[in-house]
């Protein structure tokens, strides 16, 4: 190892003691020493800048892993207290010190070398770490082999330092839920406004990223789990076209909907892990139509031009559901117009009938998904049905505590994927979505992409009431299984707001032109400063 990454590792241990002593002396509340540049040196970092790094011989992998561990034990685990963090890779130091020997052999290796990265916790790992969904059932559940995410992640160089909470089953198990908790790992908090919700069901993936716990995080949607806590938290979060990233090792809820994404803080990062997540996997027979459609490099789309001469279709059925929202949407579209984009009103783009179907054929295939997934645990699964796992959640003292198994008991009483009511909604949903939902406005309209706000502000955490959304515009890219990306769009007060691009099947190089433009030339994301309220 070079004199440099002695010197880097003599500081980053300096740095540990230093956190220790001071944690010894403060207890668990928030210290701004703790917080600072000098004790946490890659707040903000790029990929690019972490390469670099790198390169120079600035710093070593480990140092980088290192530093990230110690900041997930002071302001996730203690501090600000988020529960992001719902596990960590007891392999992760080990991993850097291989990185770094590579790296004394001829520089990084992948797209994503020596980047610390974490996966909800609905994605399986085959290492030290179990993969719950958040759920006490399956607190010591170790999956056979890695997802195909996390397969491709470590060919890329990414090292997974541990898994990030969720709305336990991805928000899909009962009513009246709140975003970000699960019974395993607890509630996730809002960096921005500690009382604040996170959103879900990806809430400590999207609050991870935020809060400089990892540079990257990956997170699912079936609708607006991606989208939601990107926005809420401040980030980028790209939903992509359902088959470009296959769900194999996936814990389900639609095969019709499901997708992983990547959670960033900025455009580029995002593109450069969507491609190294991409690629066709036999085993989700999903990604057989993204041939030809794929890219390993979606850099090469991002252009600080790219507003100018699009034709955007402004959802306007978002508007009137929050005034504040409202107002900032109104300026970011006034915006886009001066950037020389041309900006057109849409009205409704899919039904209620359409979203109704869409409900049912998620109950169908949860059933069929999750026993599928539990099979595939082998003789060691801890629960090996729909109707196992709802006995379990009765007779435990956590899990049904403030919110119920309503959406579980549902999907046990459907049927299979042969039910006529199953193919009579994927007909629905399929048609009403996309040949006569986005496909249909964007014929019509002639437009590059649809825009509407992500969401309104982050609610207040509420276990008695569950969540209070107020607006949420994913519906139409989920449920047909189109691409969707949010970046953040402004503030109001402390909390974030983002913008949403979306469009047509295979049309993330387009969207991501747009969303990285966007972004370049009005940079709106903030650092969450921790704060809480009276």
């Amino acid at each position: 190892m070079s004199n440099t990454f002695r010197r880097s590792s003599l500081k980053t241990l300096f740095t540990v003691m230093l956190i220790s002593m001071l944690l010894a002396c403060t207890g668990s509340r928030k210290d701004s020493t703790i917080l600072s540049e000098e004790s946490f040196p890659y707040e903000e970092f790029t990929i690019e800048q972490l390469h670099d790094g790198y390169l120079e011989g600035a710093f070593s992998v480990r140092d980088v892993v290192q530093a990230y561990l110690d900041r997930i034990a002071v302001i996730d685990q203690k501090g600000p207290s988020l529960h992001a963090i719902i596990q960590l890779n007891p392999d992760a130091l080990a991993i850097a010190d291989q990185m770094d020997e590579l790296l004394l052999e001829g520089g990084p290796k992948g797209a994503l070398f020596g980047v610390p990265v974490v996966l909800k916790d609905n994605i399986d790992t085959h290492d030290g770490m179990p993969t719950t969904a958040g759920s006490r059932a399956l607190k010591d559940s170790y999956p056979l082999k890695d997802s195909y995410v996390a397969q491709k992640l470590r060919e890329a160089g990414a090292i997974i330092i541990g898994k990030a909470n969720l709305s336990e089953w991805a928000n899909f198990r009962g009513e009246m839920s709140s975003s970000g908790w699960s019974g395993v790992g607890g509630q996730t908090k809002n960096p921005y406004v500690l009382d604040r919700n996170p959103c879900g069901s990806s809430s400590g993936s999207g609050v991870a990223v935020s809060a400089n716990l990892c540079m990257l995080a990956v997170g699912t949607e079936t609708n607006g789990s991606i989208v939601c806590p990107s926005h809420i938290n401040g980030i980028v979060g790209i939903k992509p076209t359902v088959g470009l990233i296959s769900r194999s090792g996936v814990i389900p809820i639609s095969f019709t909907q499901d997708t992983p994404g990547p959670m960033a803080r900025n455009v580029m990062d995002a593109a450069i892990m969507l491609g190294a997540m991409t690629g066709i996997d036999s085993a989700d027979t999903k990604t057989l139509a993204s041939e030809g459609k794929f890219y390993e490099d979606y850099t090469q789309f991002l252009h600080r031009d790219g507003l100018k001469g699009k034709r955007l279709g402004l959802f306007k059925p978002a508007f009137g559901q929050h005034y504040k929202v409202d107002e900032i949407m109104q300026k970011t579209v006034d915006y886009l117009r001066d950037q020389g984009a041309e900006v057109i009103d849409v009205e409704q783009v899919i039904t209620a009938e359409v979203e109704a179907a869409s409900f049912e054929i998620m109950l169908y295939e949860y059933k069929d998904g999750l026993n599928k997934y539990f099979a595939s645990l082998g003789e060691k699964a801890p629960v090996k049905n729909v109707e196992e796992l709802i006995a379990f959640n009765k007779m435990d003292s956590i899990e049904l505590a403030f919110y119920n198994q309503k959406y579980l008991e549902m999907a046990l009483e459907k049927g299979d994927l042969n039910s006529p009511e199953y193919l009579k909604a994927l007909t629905v949903v399929e048609k009403g979505s996309r040949e006569q939902g986005i496909d249909r406005v964007m014929d019509e309209l002639q437009l590059d992409a649809i825009i509407a706000p992500t969401g309104s502000p982050a609610w207040k955490t509420d276990h008695l009431n569950g969540d209070h959304y107020q607006l949420g515009t994913s519906s139409e890219a989920a449920i047909s299984g189109y691409p969707n990306i949010t970046v953040p769009m402004g503030f109001i007060d402390d909390l974030p707001v983002g913008i949403s691009f979306y469009g047509r099947a295979w049309s993330e190089p387009k969207l991501l032109e747009i969303a990285y433009a966007f972004e370049q030339t009005t940079n709106q994301r903030r650092v969450p400063q921790f704060k809480t309220t009276d």
